[in-house]
């Protein structure tokens, strides 16, 4: 646990494109008086330091600059207060008593969210020019289109006088190689002595010292080209996620008493009501309370077809009103919505490496000083033992300086991941880090809770039998009776008297009978809904009556029973039913090779009739420890197991699983509990999140073999006299380049259809 005086401070990086830029501001600011720990996401663009109180105001800035990188800190605020979102919010109870089958869910408790001191003192920085407009105005570019003119004046007067040509060509390579040369100096000084301009300047500054002052020129020329790609590549990267914040729109219409007034979307507080409509982008996360519409949420999700929503829904920020006036009730602010998360979620995982990423992180420091040292063997060995040209040889080694030049390697992996990250939170995938996202491609196991995971968590009235009503007048009955009522099982009523078009009256006097179900009045007549053994208490249920029921009953449906007066006027079936792509979600699984169960607390018949209609196998009634020691026997027997739920009861097999996947729709739990969490609670998407790290893993392969695979391909045609400098400059960019634009192909990741 850290010292309760640390504080977190966050700073915007400018002009940081890859994972060496990284290391060598972690290894800085590491350095500076005061300061514990460093993390820095190349792809966010951000650097968070841990340190005491005492540090030294400007300090960390001082030495991020010193590197050639512009820094701002960040106005970072944190609420205070947990603000619950739709699925947290409890309910209000009639007392209705109803006797139903129970569901695995208990109540709702959250840790208290991380505090980071803000690091503006109040003003925000976000508006600083850090180098992130477009790729022409940044300092990289400046820099690349100077020493390119330079360059082309170079071969001009060398061309009509030759006698100048090699100090012109000094002159050129001077215009990107000083600070190429300063840039790693100052690293040097800062703890990263062997970066890569540190091989560039040696190899620069040895080709003037042999005469090649033309190549040493171009070489530095596309060294600047080299970086200028990255950077263009690291920008689209960047904007891949933070343009999920644009889909918010800046303002919204706020409804005071019947009247609309624009006021910026930002400023718009919890439990305020919007008017959103048709066309507009909803500005915040909420609940309808007012009208009905479709609402594309493609922007969001990537679903195609957009979900017809009404009263009681819950919509999120971001996504598109199709074609009705809603009224919605404000239930995050804006810092809390669901995009506002996604991106904060998705730039914490970027500062965690995977393991493949800390591997190569590791390599490359014994890699780059290995270069160094093979390029001096190459130089002087054959010349000093072997009776060799030195010119020749240390011209040669110079190639291998350029040639081996770690950027392709380095950003190979972490370029991949940050693309896998954004690619799977732009469609509700979260990974809270690349070693969540690299672990997924070994998953062989997912053990899935049954409530709010494989089925929607909301009963509903699958069945309505009329005996001596019809059964209109039967669901009519008995959506007077839960008129008012927000229990689930009234709710579920009253939702298919609505889907139906019932009008529903109110009954009087209606009112809980403990443990067996409600009474009440209408239009004279005494109703009762209750279970089957309390109707059968006041009237007699024929035999071929109690069949049905048991029937129902042995599908893992609750039956209530109409009486009006003494007479059984029919009775309703209830479940909570699987959601509508459970069973393609599973199958798409089982496809992949993946082994599936259901872990439920429910009670064995009910799981019994899901897991029948899913194909899945059930283990219920379990507690949930009884949870975690089912996981705890699937790692024994060899399996790696995801837990699938819905990050509260289940959070100690979510914990004991290797990987914890929670299910729900951006609630505080669903996205604090566990490694990963599917935003928008579709069970296809659990395949898709292990399909996205097969992808992302398969990719960081094929970047491997082609950084290392061109270098040493170089390195032999080099050592061997077919080519030089210019193609081993070459090599290197061209690596970096097709490793980043491999990498990039997985914003666009296509997953198979449910």
């Amino acid at each position: 646990m850290s010292d309760s005086s640390t504080v977190k401070t966050k700073y915007r990086v400018g002009g940081m494109d890859c994972a060496s830029c990284a290391t060598k501001i972690e290894n800085a600011v590491s350095r500076v008086a005061g300061v514990s720990d460093v993390h820095v996401s190349v792809t966010a663009g951000t650097l968070t330091v841990s340190h005491d109180d005492g540090l030294a105001a400007g300090s960390v800035e001082k030495q991020v600059q010193s590197l050639g990188y512009k820094v701002a800190k960040a106005a970072v605020d944190m609420p205070e207060k947990h603000v619950h979102s739709p699925a947290c919010s409890g309910h209000d109870h009639r007392d209705h008593d109803h006797d139903h089958d129970h569901h695995d869910h208990a109540g709702h408790s959250h840790g208290n969210p991380v505090k980071v001191k803000p690091a503006s003192d109040g003003h925000a920085h976000d508006h600083f020019d850090l180098g992130d407009g477009p790729w022409w105005k940044t300092q990289k570019a400046k820099l690349t289109i100077g020493c390119g003119l330079a360059l082309a004046v170079a071969y001009i007067i060398g061309h009509f006088m030759r006698d100048l040509g090699p100090y012109v060509f000094v002159a050129a390579m001077a215009v990107g190689l000083v600070p190429i040369a300063r840039r790693a100096f100052m690293a040097a000084r800062t703890g990263t002595p062997f970066s890569i301009e540190t091989l560039m300047t040696i190899a620069a500054v040895g080709a003037v010292f042999i005469g090649a002052t033309e190549e040493a020129a171009m070489v530095i020329f596309l060294f600047l080209v080299g970086e200028l790609l990255e950077g263009v590549a690291a920008s689209r990267a960047r904007a891949s996620i933070k343009g999920l914040t644009d889909l918010v729109p800046k303002t919204a219409f706020l409804d005071i008493d019947g009247q609309t007034k624009e006021v910026p979307a930002d400023s718009v507080s919890v439990g305020a009501v919007l008017m959103v409509r048709p066309g507009d982008r909803i500005p915040a996360d909420g609940d309808i309370i007012d009208g009905s519409s479709s609402i594309d949420e493609a922007p969001v999700t990537g679903e195609s077809t957009p979900k017809r929503k009404t009263v009681g829904d819950a919509v999120f920020a971001g996504t598109i009103n199709s074609d009705g006036v809603l009224r919605v009730k404000v239930t995050a602010a804006a810092a809390d919505n669901t995009i506002a998360r996604v991106v904060k979620l998705v730039e914490e995982a970027q500062e965690s490496k995977a393991p493949t990423e800390r591997f190569i992180d590791r390599f490359s420091q014994i890699y780059t000083p290995a270069v160094l040292v093979l390029g001096a063997l190459v130089a002087i060995v054959p010349p000093l033992f072997f009776g060799q040209a030195w010119g020749e040889w240390v011209y040669k080694g110079l190639a291998v300086l350029l040639i081996g030049c770690p950027c392709a390697l380095v950003i190979s992996t972490p370029a991949a991941i940050a693309a896998g990250l954004s690619a799977g939170a732009r469609r509700g995938l979260l990974l809270k880090g690349g070693a969540v996202l690299e672990g997924l491609r070994k998953i062989n196991t997912v053990a899935l809770d049954k409530t709010g995971t494989l089925t929607e968590g909301k009963p509903k009235v699958t069945d309505v039998v009329g005996l001596s009503k019809s059964p209109a007048d039967v669901l009519a009955l008995s959506a007077a009776l839960e008129n008012g009522s927000s229990h689930p099982l009234a709710l579920a009523i009253l939702a298919r008297a609505k889907d139906d078009g019932v009008v529903v009256a109110a009954a009087t006097d209606a009112k809980a009978v403990a443990g067996k179900g409600v009474i009440g009045v209408l239009n004279g007549e005494t109703l009762y809904l209750a279970s089957p053994q309390a109707a059968a208490e006041k009237a007699a249920l024929a035999t071929e009556v109690t069949a049905r029921i048991q029937a129902f009953n042995d599908e893992g449906k609750t039956v209530s029973v109409l009486l009006v007066g003494d007479q059984v006027a029919g009775f309703l079936a209830i479940r909570d039913e699987p959601r509508e792509d459970a069973a393609a979600g599973l199958s798409r699984l089982k496809a992949a090779g993946i082994q599936t169960v259901m872990l439920t607390g429910d009670n064995a018949r009910t799981a019994a009739a899901i897991g029948k209609t899913l194909g899945i196998d059930v283990r219920a009634e379990l507690l949930p420890e009884d949870k975690q020691r089912i996981v705890r026997e699937l790692q024994g027997k060899g399996r790696v197991v995801a837990k699938v739920g819905d990050g509260i009861n289940d959070a100690p097999a979510l914990a004991a699983a290797d990987i914890g996947i929670a299910m729900g729709g951006g609630t505080d739990v669903a996205l604090e509990t566990a490694d990963a969490a599917v935003l928008h609670g579709r069970v296809v998407d659990i395949a898709n999140m292990i399909s996205l790290s097969r992808q992302v893993m398969s990719n960081i392969t094929q970047n491997i073999t082609i950084a290392l695979g061109l270098k040493a391909v170089f390195l032999v045609t080099t050592i061997i006299g077919v080519t030089g400098l210019w193609p081993a400059i070459l090599a290197d960019t061209g690596a970096t380049v097709l490793v980043t634009l491999n990498a990039l192909r997985l914003l666009n990741v296509r997953f198979d259809k449910a």
